[in-house]
């Protein structure tokens, strides 16, 4: 089984540097409240480390 990972934007990219709002963007993210599902992979989990303090990380089973 492959697990998925739900992210969800708890906090705006106002006022955020540009690394930041593109990590974001790349995650398909973009407004507060919002979520996605991507595979768990290293890519994606380094990802979310870089903005953790604007992402809200959980871990599915399929």
């Amino acid at each position: 089984m492959a697990k998925k990972l739900k992210i969800t934007q708890t906090r705006s990219i106002i006022d955020r540097p540009v690394r930041q709002k593109r990590t974001i963007k790349a995650l398909g993210l973009g407004r507060p409240n919002y979520s996605k599902m991507h595979n768990d992979t290293p890519q994606i989990r380094g990802m979310v480390k870089k903005v953790a303090h604007l992402v809200k990380m959980e871990e599915i089973e399929d």
